[in-house]
């Protein structure tokens, strides 16, 4: 067991992410075949361009090297690695084990980072290529709920307290604005995403420089083969023996920002649940306490802010990392960040916590908001006078909110400013003794509507009480809003719109 834990068995720990939240394709991203298939596509790479720039490899060494990419003797890496203490040298063992005729040119010239930095780049890119459309979809979602109910007035709060109507459409799109920030800058952290590329144990290309014998343009078209063989458009020009780990802080900062937005939204959620006027996605056969069998608790929501607060503190730890990175490189990143181990388990095995972490973290936030998005419940009927339940909480504040209005109209009926505001000061004073201590309900309308003095508005009082008059301009804004910013920034991932979320527990 000092070796680590049979991780498939009841007995031994897992990460609920991998073993219960997290896709299966988030999960394979960060999963050992892919990074050491990985490592072996590097080799294969640079061994092909090596041999495109006139270095003594084989067409025989490059076929046996394509041909052995999945066939990953995972037993025997470890046994060398134990063997070795080295986790490449293992692994360019074991590849060169089933590769004996290119055994000899495996790794030629490239240092552990050539395979362990490329290769997390070549993970952090594609887990924001999963990450990306995700998020699109969980913006679609509320984009459409939003739409739906960009006329619905309810009550808005500030500090908590009630204050002017908005609608349901409307606040969603305060959380839709800020989820589409999170999509801008997840794009741009990838698109900003730079190859490591083939720089050598400290970053000067000096092994290279020696095995071209001091043609500087051959190295210089090494590297640029590489990194378009990887698939970026731009290498690193400049590298200590790792690339700059100011990258995992700006990945993780725009995933920890992500964090923020899904906790501030999924805690308004289960606000409004409490309310009653909001319910998140409740299956029939849900149980929602094992005490209370009446009860319903907003589980996806709790969820999601539960991870999100996990998913906000992990920015802290590339913050300290690239912050004691010594010289050219030093270890002591690895222990909390990557994906290698062996001599590396210092710092491969930070990356190994942190990076793999917050990607899983963020992939089951995003996957749970999106089921919690396709099927939130709301409780409106807020256009008939016998509405429920946002209507009745509106019931109980509009009366107050309504004064000016009636003054004004009592003013238009030929009265006095001065003499409507005090008697409705009046009034308002006695409704709000019924609401606080006596537990009714807010009177104030019907006290209005038994005062003679207000007689000449009787009639127009069901209109100076009809909640979309106190909801401002807030459905065109969504309107506009959806039209001018989330459409347009949803176009590119109009092909993935239709998957639907599936939730693992």
């Amino acid at each position: 067991m000092a070796a680590g834990g049979d991780h498939g068995s009841p007995d031994s720990y897992r990460s609920p992410l991998a073993s219960r939240y997290a896709s299966p394709e988030m999960c394979f991203v960060f999963s050992d075949r892919y990074k050491f298939r990985t490592w072996r596509q590097l080799w294969l790479w640079l061994a092909e361009a090596e041999q495109t720039l006139g270095l003594p490899i084989t067409d025989e060494q490059i076929q046996e090297m394509k041909s052995n990419l999945e066939n990953i003797d995972f037993k025997m890496a470890a046994e060398e690695e134990k063997r070795l203490r080295h986790d490449v040298m293992a692994h360019v063992h074991t590849f060169g084990h089933c590769c004996p005729k290119a055994a000899g040119i495996i790794h030629l010239g490239a240092t552990s980072c050539y395979v362990g930095d490329n290769t997390d780049l070549i993970i952090l890119r594609n887990a924001l290529d999963l990450l990306l459309p995700k998020l699109a979809r969980v913006i679609s979602r509320l984009a459409d709920f939003a739409k739906e109910r960009a006329s619905l007035p309810t009550l808005g709060f500030t500090h908590f307290q009630p204050a002017q109507l908005t609608t349901v459409g409307k606040r969603c799109c305060l959380w839709i604005q800020d989820l589409c920030m999170d999509l801008q800058n997840l794009k741009r952290v990838r698109d900003d995403l730079r190859f490591r590329g083939v720089k050598g144990t400290t970053g000067t290309q000096a092994s290279f420089l020696q095995l071209f014998e001091g043609d500087d343009h051959k190295v210089e078209q090494l590297d640029k083969m590489v990194t378009e063989k990887a698939g970026f458009k731009r290498a690193f020009i400049i590298t200590g023996q790792t690339y700059t780990r100011k990258v995992d802080i700006e990945v993780l900062s725009v995933l920890a920002s992500l964090g923020a937005s899904v906790h501030k939204i999924c805690t308004d959620i289960r606000l409004l649940a409490n309310l009653k006027e909001m319910e998140e996605p409740f299956e029939k056969q849900q149980i929602g306490s094992s005490a209370m069998p009446y009860k319903r608790n907003p589980m996806r929501s709790e969820r999601c802010c539960s991870l999100a607060r996990h998913l906000m503190t992990l920015v802290m730890d590339p913050l300290q990392t690239a912050s004691v990175q010594w010289f050219e490189r030093t270890l002591d990143d690895s222990a909390n960040r990557s994906v290698a181990q062996g001599h590396h388990i210092h710092q491969v095995e930070w990356r190994r916590i942190c990076l793999a972490e917050a990607f899983l973290t963020a992939d089951t936030i995003l996957n749970t908001l999106q089921n919690i998005s396709e099927g939130l419940v709301v409780y409106p009927k807020v256009r008939s006078l016998n509405s429920k339940v946002i209507e009745r909480r509106i019931r109980q504040e509009l009366p107050f909110m309504a004064t000016e209005n009636i003054i004004m109209a009592m003013v238009k009926a030929g009265g006095s400013r001065q003499d409507c505001h005090e008697k409705i000061r009046v009034l308002s004073q006695q409704a709000a003794s019924v609401v606080k201590q006596e537990g009714g309900d807010n009177d104030l309308i019907e006290r209005i509507q038994v005062d003679a003095y207000f007689s000449p508005i009787h009639s127009q009082l069901d209109h100076l009480l009809d909640p979309s008059s106190f909801t401002g301009r807030a459905s065109q804004q969504v309107q506009r809003f959806l039209e001018e910013e989330v459409y347009p920034l949803l176009k590119p991932y109009e092909s993935v719109m239709k998957v639907k979320a599936e939730l693992c527990l």
